[in-house]
């Protein structure tokens, strides 16, 4: 399993723009999951050791703060001809399991994975309401094989700022993950396999 750090884009970008199939068949765009007080933007995948070990969080986040004007949209970049269980078919089931109480989006050009600079699974961005990236990093210090608990620790300080109205703390840990398979010849000048 290769852990990859995540780029850490640069506070204050301006969340990219997608139009993305989700697994009900509708396409959708960061305005259609944008929520009123900010907005969390999180690439993910069905096989990945590390998105495994998180998923269940990532729901309870979901569930948690929706509520409190923040939208959450998922979205797997892999390529499927080389990681079959990353398919949209798959992402359906998956989302189905896990009970994501948002959507799932498929990137099937990768184009939005570059946009954002994405490099790993998990990779999460939270932008407030203005679309300005506030919080980009680890959801919390958990690991696969860890002791330590799935909390979401890090991601809900940053949530928690948010709704309260203060900016996040600026010091943040980048996330560490599966890097997203790239389809051939296609990997962004960012990405370092």
């Amino acid at each position: 399993m290769v852990r990859t750090p995540s780029t850490m884009l640069p506070l204050g970008t301006v969340a990219p723009d997608f139009s993305l199939p989700n697994v009900d068949g509708r396409i959708l765009s960061f305005a259609a999951v944008a929520g009123s007080k900010g907005t969390v933007v999180m690439f993910i995948c069905n096989h990945c050791p590390f998105v495994k070990h998180v998923a269940d969080e990532l729901a309870r986040l979901g569930r948690d703060y929706q509520s409190h004007g923040i939208g959450f949209v998922a979205i797997s970049s892999n390529d499927v001809s080389t990681h079959p269980a990353d398919s949209p078919e798959q992402m359906v089931r998956e989302a189905e399991d896990r009970g994501y109480p948002f959507p799932y989006l498929y990137d099937e050009t990768q184009e939005t994975a570059k946009d954002y600079r994405a490099a790993c699974t998990p990779d999460f961005y939270l932008f407030d309401a203005a679309r300005k990236l506030v919080y980009r990093g680890q959801l919390d210090p958990s690991r696969p094989g860890s002791d330590v608990p799935v909390t979401g620790s890090d991601l809900r300080a940053a949530l928690d700022a948010l709704v309260a109205g203060r900016p996040p703390v600026p010091d943040q840990v980048p996330s560490i993950g599966c890097n997203i398979k790239w389809k051939a010849g296609h990997e962004p000048p960012y990405f370092h396999a």
